[in-house]
């Protein structure tokens, strides 16, 4: 009998509809902290906050880091702050001009506008440019704000909170971190990186620190971009192999061709 029994196995037909989120079972909730104990021991937590920026800034750098390498939507931030240190200056600013200052991002054609448009929200339902009345909201009523703007989704949501000076207890999932979740049966394959902050969430103690989850966060994230990559993942060396049905298929797989 395995570990944890309702783990989802990857070898499971899929079913053509999208799976809706359920509540997490005792033994899923389980498996979720052993992964994060076991994480947390790979890659030594507590992991230091990234960034120190206010929540209006966080939310501009996630925009930015959409499907782009952390070191080029970095630059493109600096860019942007050189070249308009007001990000009132920003909104003001010329469409062209935005994305020639972000063109080491992927798409820049649209986040330059994107930017702009997010920038107009935040002042039309605000009266100025500042977010640093969230930390007043609770997690779930912050990131409702903050989805209500077209463009702004439970990632970016989710990272404004946590990535911020704010240094509120959202969860966010970067596709890394989605990748492991999906391999270990934490989520079924066809949850999709943005319905999967809630119920992974779900999985996670109610009462946990923002720091434990930005932890969780990262052992995960930091678990795909070394070990569970993309493709030929590294299960020889994998601390969670026993626990994960994906590793344990593709090992059996491995051994049945020598």
């Amino acid at each position: 009998m395995p570990l944890f029994p309702d783990t989802i196995r990857p070898d499971e037909p899929r079913r053509r509809r999208r799976e809706a989120p359920t509540a997490p079972s005792e033994p899923l909730k389980d498996k979720a902290l052993e992964i994060h104990r076991r994480l947390c021991g790979v890659y030594e937590y507590p992991i230091p906050y990234f960034h120190s920026l206010d929540p209006l800034s966080e939310l501009i750098s996630s925009l930015l880091s959409h499907r782009t390498r952390n070191a080029d939507s970095g630059r493109a931030f600096k860019a942007l702050r050189a070249r308009w240190p007001d990000w009132a200056m920003v909104e003001e600013a010329g469409v062209a001009e935005i994305e020639e200052t972000i063109r080491g991002v992927t798409w820049p054609e649209l986040k330059a506008p994107r930017i702009k448009a997010v920038l107009s929200a935040v002042r039309d339902r605000v009266g100025s440019l500042t977010l640093d009345f969230l930390a007043a909201m609770s997690v779930d009523e912050a990131r409702g704000w903050l989805e209500a703007i077209p463009g702004i989704g439970p990632k970016t949501s989710a990272a404004v909170l946590s990535f911020s000076t704010l240094r509120m207890p959202a969860l966010p999932v970067d596709s890394h971190h989605h990748r492991v979740a999906q391999r270990t049966g934490l989520i079924g394959p066809k949850v999709d990186v943005g319905p999967s902050h809630a119920v992974l969430r779900a999985q996670l103690p109610d009462d946990w620190s923002a720091q434990a989850l930005y932890d969780n966060h990262e052992v995960l994230m930091l678990h795909g971009q070394r070990v569970c990559f993309h493709r030929s993942p590294a299960c020889n060396r994998c601390v969670l192999l026993d626990i994960c049905p994906t590793g344990q298929v593709r090992e059996a797989k491995a051994a049945g061709r020598t």
